[in-house]
């Protein structure tokens, strides 16, 4: 990320004191910063629309009929920071969403083929209940007193891949294991409690790991590239302290130790090892601090490991992804879920070309019949290329339909949005 240090105020004083202040600045500005990694970047970048059109999905299937009015769908556009008319954004993707005029109103429903995807990923969901249980006891069991209020494992069931109802199908089905506690008898008292400590579960990603490698002794990959000389020699330095599993209690450690240090590393790293997709946003863990022990600048803890996390502030908002998950932008290891998510991805992305296909071809159309001759055209639009002025038919049309997303607040809203459905 970078600092433009000659637009702070601050640095509005005598000359004589700005050293002093650049020092200051620079200690503050760098405690958020970290080389940009190409891959990752668009590894969190690519779902963007994808997570937008998810969302218009999951209102269809809410809507009685799973068939929703198409001036109903634009009032709910607003919830979405999206400008611009609702039809001309379903008509982009024909191949998720089927748009059919009933009387006087325009409705839609999913296309039979998204319908389809629909219900594999509900089918995976239910194959996968023994993995929702896993996560959700290995949650609890990193907490500290292993309980966790249930409004705050909301914030990351998302990431998780939990159902939405996974306190009816999961809490409710294994009193063996879980119990919810509600002594304030409120909704945003409801907790989640462990019953049954299982120790197969207490088992981390890094030890399971060095299980199959066969090394006696946990540790964590580095994911840097050996030029980063200075980087090396602060991990090979963090390396040499004894590893902490994060099922074990941190009570026993001190406060600010390099042990203490390591376990919280150990703990965020597990946290992101149960994820989807590797990733979760820092805000979102700060709120765990009180339950999982972690230090209160967690931003400062992340940013002095490079080669095990990587930090963005992708859309304004601070994301916290684990480097060896992925190579370049892929990840290594794709939950089921992922494969039936990417599986949306590819048939929205099939669809918008078939749009701009047909865009393409209704503008060649009307060039002709105005007499501009196709090779001039094409020229011009080659030189554009070339020199990197040209736009995308989806990029100029994201521009008119997310007019919006221009104005600097609406656009950090509306990423706020995409980033509570994300990942994933």
């Amino acid at each position: 990320m970078l600092i433009r240090l000659t637009h702070h105020p601050l640095l509005a004083i005598p000359p004589s004191q700005q050293p002093q202040c650049r020092s200051l600045l620079h200690r503050t500005f760098s405690l958020w910063s970290m080389k940009k990694d190409p891959d990752l970047e668009s590894a969190l970048s690519r779902n963007r629309r994808w997570i937008v059109n998810n969302q218009i999905k999951n209102i269809i299937l809410r809507y009685p009929n799973q068939q929703i009015p198409i001036a109903t769908l634009q009032k709910k556009f607003k919830t979405l920071d999206l400008k611009g008319k609702a039809l001309n954004w379903l008509h982009k993707y024909p191949s998720c969403f089927d748009v059919t005029l009933t009387g006087h109103e325009h409705c839609c429903r999913l296309s039979k083929r998204m319908m389809s995807l629909v219900e594999e990923e509900e089918s995976v969901r239910d194959s996968q209940e023994n993995a929702f249980v896993r996560r959700l006891a290995k949650l609890l069991m990193m907490s500290v007193n292993k309980s966790l209020n249930v409004l705050k494992i909301n914030e990351l069931n998302r990431n998780l891949g939990f159902p939405d109802d996974y306190v009816i199908r999961i809490v409710a089905k294994y009193p063996n294991l879980f119990r919810v506690v509600n002594e304030g008898g409120r909704r945003s008292s409801m907790e989640i409690e462990l019953v049954h400590w299982d120790p197969e579960f207490a088992v981390s990603a890094v030890e399971t790991a060095a299980r199959r490698s066969g090394n006696t002794r946990p540790t964590f990959s580095c994911s840097l590239p050996f030029s980063w000389v200075k980087s090396w020699e602060r991990f090979r330095e963090f390396d040499l302290v004894p590893y902490f599993s994060p099922y074990m209690d941190p009570r026993e450690l001190l406060e600010g130790s390099k042990e203490m240090e390591k376990r919280n590393v150990g703990l965020v790293h597990e946290l992101l090892s149960l994820t989807l997709w590797k990733k979760a946003s820092i805000v979102k863990l700060g709120h765990f601090r009180r339950e999982f022990a972690l230090p209160d600048k967690l931003n400062v803890l992340l940013l002095k490991h490079p080669g095990i996390f990587y930090v963005s502030n992708k859309y304004q908002i601070y994301t916290v992804l684990l480097r060896e998950a992925y190579v370049g932008s892929e990840l290594v290891e794709k939950d089921p879920l992922v494969v039936v998510k990417e599986k949306f991805g590819e048939l929205m992305q099939e669809g918008l070309h078939e749009y701009n296909q047909r865009r393409r071809l209704i503008n060649m159309e009307k060039r002709r019949k105005k007499g501009v001759p196709l090779a001039r055209v094409d020229e011009v639009n080659f030189r554009r290329r070339r020199s990197g002025n040209a736009e995308s038919d989806e990029d100029k049309d994201e521009a008119n339909e997310q007019g919006s997303l221009f104005d600097p607040e609406e656009r950090k809203r509306f990423y706020k949005v995409l980033f509570d459905d994300d990942t994933s």
